[in-house]
């Protein structure tokens, strides 16, 4: 990352604590070509494929949680596109996509909640010709560019058809994106709300007629690549930690080695598990790698804390310690949260539970 790892060692606390850069951010990770990593290169990418775009969301999330929230967003929608039966959809949007001259949003933070049966679907649609009418609100959504952006949503029909998947442009009317959240960090990610009154979808613009079985396909990628920041910031906070232990007389390095060798191990399972495609039928093995990283995290910052000791209190010898204690705290609250996993997954060992004692209920 030649251009972007100078520009975030710059102004990765900026892009923390105010929105001053956000409309910077997604330029930036264009220029070094970051978009397009793990895209098809006949489809105008670098090639590879969804790992790379994890290791890649590592490498931002190390040196900014701002920055790497706001390429997750971006690949995700990209993600979208590349696994939508709707062709068309992809080759209007991708080229601007990739070039970072269009802003893409997942929204699809409560469709993976539903998917889980965690949450109800917050947007309803009635048939409008071959498209559809939209209503409702999304509570929270990353990259939403000022400048304009394209969101992806689930939907659910008033027909009781299956809920859909769509693509709608902030330009249409009755797209309403409200003021920036009031966030005590990543305050440079673009986060917003969404209200959505009657906004006329198109047909063209459907990235999926049935979410229930096209969410399984893509949720490997979408926690996937939300993974890729835990990753980085442990890293990150690991480094850190065994920078300032080597300098010391600590006794800290051999807990740091060992929890950099776990990290390690987790991050492999990560990734070959989304490689396989095992995590497209055994979403509970990926929910527990996702809650594994965040203790990661967690455990890593701690290190970082002790390492540092009273210094973590002084502003002149920060070194990002501040920021990343205030990143790591976002881990386990993005969507689908920690609790909101650990639910889903009782609810899956009840199941099993049931089905082993022979009682299909």
């Amino acid at each position: 990352m030649p251009n972007l790892t100078p520009w975030l060692q710059l102004h990765a606390d900026q892009l923390d604590e105010a929105n001053t850069l956000a409309e910077s951010v997604l330029p930036a990770l264009a220029a070094d070509q970051l978009l397009a990593i793990g895209v098809p290169q006949a489809q105008g990418g670098a090639g590879g494929d969804v790992r790379d775009a994890i290791e890649a969301i590592a490498s931002v999330a190390e040196l900014s949680l701002s920055a790497a929230f706001v390429f997750w967003g971006q690949r995700c929608f990209i993600e979208f596109l590349l696994q939508s039966p709707n062709r068309a959809l992809a080759g209007k949007h991708l080229p601007a996509l990739l070039a970072g001259t269009q802003a893409g949003a997942s929204g699809l933070s409560n469709a993976m909640k539903f998917l889980s049966g965690i949450e109800q679907l917050q947007i309803t649609a009635a048939r409008n010709g071959d498209g559809l009418l939209v209503d409702g609100a999304l509570a929270w959504v990353t990259n939403l560019r000022k400048a304009g952006f394209v969101a992806a949503a689930a939907v659910a029909p008033n027909d009781g058809a299956p809920p859909l998947i769509v693509a709608f442009d902030s330009r249409l009317d009755g797209v309403q994106r409200n003021a920036d959240l009031d966030l005590i960090a990543l305050r440079g990610s673009n986060t917003a709300s969404l209200k959505l009154t009657q906004v006329a979808i198109a047909a063209e613009d459907i990235i999926s007629d049935n979410a229930p079985a096209w969410l399984p396909q893509v949720r490997p990628a979408f926690l996937g690549m939300q993974c890729g920041m835990s990753i980085g910031l442990a890293r990150a906070s690991l480094a850190q930690a065994m920078s300032i232990s080597q300098d010391s007389r600590n006794a800290l390095a051999p807990r740091i080695e060992a929890l950099k060798a776990t990290l390690d191990t987790t991050v492999a399972t990560l990734l070959a598990g989304v490689h396989d495609g095992r995590f497209q039928k055994e979403a509970p093995a990926m929910f527990r790698l996702r809650i594994q990283l965040a203790e990661l995290v967690q455990q890593a910052m701690m290190l970082e804390l002790q390492a540092m000791g009273g210094r973590a209190y002084l502003s002149e010898h920060q070194q990002g310690f501040a920021r990343r204690w205030r990143e790591s705290a976002f881990i386990p609250i993005v969507t689908p949260s920690l609790t909101q996993l650990q639910s889903a997954l009782r609810q899956f060992d009840s199941q099993q539970a049931a089905k082993a004692a022979g009682n299909p209920a």
